[in-house]
């Protein structure tokens, strides 16, 4: 059995392009998935990369992505998966 992963590498730039495009301010989205509005603003800019599963989980689907898409992990995380 494979272990769960302990985190995902994300993309900030694609998290405040599609945020953006669906008019959620940062402190909104921030409380949907349970972090800190500036923990949010980290990621966006990139100096924090890095997403435990249940918070990675609760952005997919606070932005309405699908357990599927993967275009909020980081390419290093599309090319080579853990």
């Amino acid at each position: 059995m494979q272990a769960p992963r302990p985190t995902f590498e994300v993309d900030g730039a694609v998290i405040r392009k599609i945020r953006m495009s669906r008019g959620i301010p940062t402190a909104d989205l921030a409380r949907r998935i349970g972090i800190s509005r500036s923990y949010l603003t980290r990621l966006e800019i990139g100096v924090r990369r890095h997403m435990r599963p249940h918070t990675y989980a609760a952005l997919r689907q606070a932005l309405e992505l699908p357990t599927t898409d993967t275009q909020l992990l980081a390419e290093s995380e599309t090319t080579h998966p853990r």
